[in-house]
């Protein structure tokens, strides 16, 4: 790595933060945690999770009945939930598994539930030993998973690419020696390149693994990868919702290039709650009093235009605090707002979702749509665009 990652340096241990204590009581197992990141905005958009052993090792091997294999999923899903409970998750399974104890998933589903994940908040990525399945009853085994509601990736680029057209899988994970050869390489370069293009062409998106550069990180771009795991993120210490490493800046016009698409923000927009530039925070906590589902309220100056906004969680956490009525509530808000995130009203809902993910410490904050003018016209739920997306991706 040419850099620490953030995710060594900002820990901050707690009860249970220790590996030892992560270990499942009775098979020496310990979860571990991968950050799936948008190379693009930087955003954590996934955690990904494993089984090794308690001594370092990795735990290749899989249960052979099924009640013990659904028991291994569910253990993952609790460790998981357990430190986040938004993100999606990235469950590996064999493929064999897929094919040969569909009850699995039966028993499997039950716990989903009760940790309060749907199953498709969950991707099943199938192991390397996939092109050693037959065929035909993977693609019946993946036709069942997908008709329970689960999310499928492929865990190795090789299978044939009439196969990853046929299986129509969610993630497509291009292997760490694949990426390893980047950029230096022009036949794994060209190799990225085809299983993007195809992938891209039946509706996978591809997932680099093994990152561990700035410069493989320029070429993925380059082909139109977006979702990266690797070493230059985080390490194997990393736990979901700690920091991870910032990845490099990418050039303005590529990304709205490559992000020209999705419907367009108007289809998500909601009225503003406006109030003027001189509003104290009385009135604004009158406005968020007023609205229990209000996110945020805009400042504007005499000719409509963004020129603050407030966050309702931030807002009332200020307010509420001790001494903080007496401190603010006749005061300016504004003396509580951040700049607002404006984005054209005619920009495309993944071009407006990457401009959410420029700071990550207000990624879900609203984004202000303007009109030619710069005039506010509306307020875009950062929740809304990634449900939107992430339901056209199925």
């Amino acid at each position: 790595m040419s850099r620490q990652s953030p995710a060594l340096s900002d820990r901050h241990p707690g009860p249970g933060d220790h590996r030892s204590a992560a270990a499942d009581s009775g098979s020496g197992e310990v979860p571990v945690y991968r950050p799936v990141v948008d190379l693009d905005s930087g955003a954590v958009l996934a955690v990904g999770t494993d089984i090794r052993a308690a001594d370092g090792r990795s735990r290749t091997e899989w249960p052979g009945d099924p009640a013990s294999a659904a028991e291994r999923l569910s253990r993952l899903v609790r460790s998981a939930t357990a430190r986040e409970s938004l993100l999606p998750l990235v469950l590996p399974l064999p493929a064999q598994a897929v094919t040969a104890a569909p009850e699995v998933f039966q028993l499997f589903e039950g716990t989903l539930r009760r940790c309060g994940r749907r199953p498709r908040d969950v991707t099943l990525m199938l192991g390397p030993d996939l092109p050693r399945v037959p065929r035909e009853p993977l693609v019946h085994g993946l036709a069942r998973l997908r008709e329970k509601g689960f999310r499928c990736g492929l865990g190795t680029a090789a299978v044939p690419p009439d196969l990853l057209l046929e299986t129509r899988p969610f993630l497509l994970r291009i292997d760490p020696g694949i990426v390893g050869g980047l950029p230096g390489d022009q036949r794994m370069g060209a190799l990225v390149d085809g299983l993007v293009r195809i992938g891209h062409g039946g509706g996978v998106f591809p997932m680099a693994a093994g990152v561990t550069s700035d410069e493989q990180v320029s070429r993925l771009r380059e082909a139109g990868v977006r979702l990266a795991q690797g070493p230059l993120f985080a390490d194997d210490e990393w736990l979901p919702g700690e920091r991870v490493a910032s990845v490099p800046a990418a050039p303005v016009e590529a990304a709205q290039e490559r992000h020209g698409s999705g419907p367009p923000v108007t289809e998500f927009m909601r009225p503003p709650v406006a109030l003027n530039t001189d509003a104290t925070a009385e009135e604004v906590l009158d406005a968020f009093s007023a609205d229990t589902a209000l996110n945020s309220v805009v400042l504007i100056d005499h000719r409509d235009r963004p020129v603050a906004h407030i966050d309702r969680a931030r807002f009332l956490l200020a307010v509420t605090g001790p001494y903080g009525h007496a401190l603010h509530a006749k005061r300016p808000a504004s003396r509580l707002a951040d700049t607002p995130r404006t984005v054209p009203r005619n920009v495309r809902a993944m071009a407006a979702l990457r401009a959410a993910g420029h700071e990550r410490e207000r990624v879900y904050d609203d984004l202000v749509t303007v009109n030619e003018f710069g005039q506010c016209t509306g307020i875009v739920h950062v929740g809304d665009l990634i449900q939107s997306l992430a339901g056209d991706a199925e």
